[in-house]
């Protein structure tokens, strides 16, 4: 398939705009042809009014349409094959085995959908008939089921080129709620972008659906996404990327003459509380450690960015191990220049302050744009307490050992955590039944609490959480991975008194879908 540097508008495509730009090899410090066209307002404008067109037909599509829809959508990104995959490799510098990964993972959450909208319980269908001799008043025929709730605005995000990008878990699960969606694809790898546009729009056309259920832009945040965002027919957003960014979008949707929900994935620093037993396993913990900080770069979400060690001649043994780890650790090649820059800004800031340690820091290859290496820095509990400007995200292969003297001192440092995607505890039963209140406190700043493990590595599946307490997420109640993500793109409606005909099937008396259904206060199907 030749790229065409053009928006996906419906069925059409656009290049409206003037300006343009190229993809960057971070390899190979080289930009890569073609010229991509930035979208104008007036496509926007345009995709927007198509997405309404095909709200009211998507809305209602079959429960087993829809799953042919996101099956559909999964083998068109597969056709794509090495084309796909030399493409992100060149746009994102990631290694080949890490997209044939990522290309998985994408196929395999639509897959995934698309089984759970087939079966069709989780629209949360409930019942209470209506009892006329019920004293004092008569009870009404109530019923309540998740609804969509109408186009999607979904930003692609820098480092997954495809599993929260233009057919990620964002786009995914929104089409399996029934809405249609706008993705603005992400300017690092539009290449990518644009491959996996034109299969969803094949998809489209192969099924049948009204042109409008997807679009894809190309253009900045500042003018495309915020006209996207503020455009009235935009009922949600979907977005992964930095803080900033995030409560950009947060305060443009909250500002709109009616205020929307923002789904933002943000920042987290994933705290690991590392007890004293854990210690025991020496060399191996350090090894495993160093492999979660420096996987993919660092440049997950989830790379563990904060040690808590308790001071002892045997944390100080740990960590010499894991500063060895990571200064022997292979230096590798970053997204793009500005996530680079960020990360020799982020390094640089800790290295320059008084209060700590650097342990290992060469932020950069010399003579190469995007290439890195490992950072690990060490700071007392006391500080951490009293500066929080060290618990800063640095995005990119860095963690800061925290060292605390006592469990005081330690839910002192918890208390003072921000929202986190994550949490990890390494230590014994034992430990961690004494260290109760500690843990409690620690669940309730993260969306997943993981126990002698390591925070990269998020399972697709129907339990996962990837959420978390502000700012980690704006909406700590939400997940962007997993089946429960659905959710985020309904509303639950009530029919109270409604006739039969009128009735959607999942609240029909005869159960027609058969699926489970809470009935007078019991499951049944």
């Amino acid at each position: 398939m030749n790229l065409t540097g053009k928006s996906l508008i419906g069925s059409n495509s656009a290049a409206s705009s003037s300006q343009t730009f190229q993809a960057f090899d971070p390899s190979k410090g080289v930009n890569i042809e073609p010229d991509f066209h930035f979208a104008s307002v007036d496509d926007v404008n345009r995709t927007a009014s198509l997405a309404a067109e095909a709200f009211p037909t998507f809305r209602d599509l079959s429960s087993s349409a829809k799953s042919s829809f996101l099956n559909t959508i999964a083998e068109e990104i597969e056709k794509l094959g090495d084309a796909l995959t030399q493409r992100a490799m060149a746009e994102t510098g990631l290694p080949e085995a890490r997209i044939k990964g990522e290309t998985a993972r994408t196929t395999g959450q639509l897959r995934l959908f698309a089984k759970l909208v087939e079966e069709g319980s989780w629209v949360q269908a409930r019942i209470d008939e209506a009892d006329a001799d019920r004293q004092p008043l008569p009870k009404p025929d109530v019923r309540s089921m998740l609804r969509p709730l109408g186009p999607v605005a979904v930003f692609g995000a820098s480092n997954f080129p495809l599993a929260f990008s233009v057919a990620g878990g964002d786009t995914a699960s929104a089409f399996a709620a029934g809405c249609p969606v706008i993705v603005k694809a992400h300017g690092s790898h539009p290449g990518t972008a644009e491959l996996v546009g034109r299969a969803v729009q094949a998809a489209v056309r192969k099924c049948g659906l009204p042109e409008g259920v997807f679009s894809m832009i190309f253009g900045s945040g500042r003018e495309v996404g915020t006209a996207l965002v503020e455009h009235p027919e935009i009922k949600a957003v979907g977005f992964t990327g930095s803080r900033g960014g995030g409560t950009a979008l947060m305060k443009l949707a909250a500002e709109r003459e009616v205020p929307i929900p923002v789904y933002a994935e943000m920042s987290s620093i994933n705290p690991m509380l590392i007890l004293p037993s854990a210690l025991a396993s020496g060399e191996g913990l350090a090894a495993g450690l160093a492999g979660s900080i420096t996987l993919g770069v660092g440049q997950f979400c989830t790379n563990p960015g904060l040690i808590l060690l308790q001071d002892s001649p045997e944390a100080d043994q740990f960590v010499k191990s894991l500063a060895e780890q990571l200064k022997n650790a292979a230096s590798g090649v970053m997204l793009n220049p500005s996530i680079a820059e960020a990360y020799q800004s982020g390094v640089e800031r800790l290295e320059k302050h008084s209060e700590v340690e650097v342990l290992t820091a060469q932020s950069r290859v010399e003579g190469s744009i995007c290439s890195a290496w490992a950072s690990l820095f060490e700071v007392k509990a006391e500080t951490f307490v009293n500066d929080q400007s060290v618990a800063e995200e640095v995005f990119g292969p860095e963690s800061t050992i925290v060292r605390y003297r006592n469990e005081e001192e330690l839910l002192q440092v918890i208390d003072k955590l921000e929202g986190q995607l994550t949490g990890c505890v390494h230590g014994s039963t034992e430990e961690f039944g004494r260290l109760k209140k500690a843990i409690d406190a620690l669940e309730n700043k993260v969306g997943r609490l993981i126990y002698n493990g390591f925070p990269t590595g998020v399972e697709v599946c129907h339990s996962i959480i990837h959420g978390g307490p502000y700012p980690s997420t704006s909406d700590g109640r939400s997940t962007s991975v997993g089946t429960h993500a659905i959710e985020r793109f309904c509303r639950l409606v009530c029919y109270q008194a409604a006739p039969e005909e009128m009735l959607p099937d999942e609240l029909k008396n005869e159960n027609p879908l058969n699926i489970l259904r809470l009935i007078n206060g019991e499951w049944e199907r």
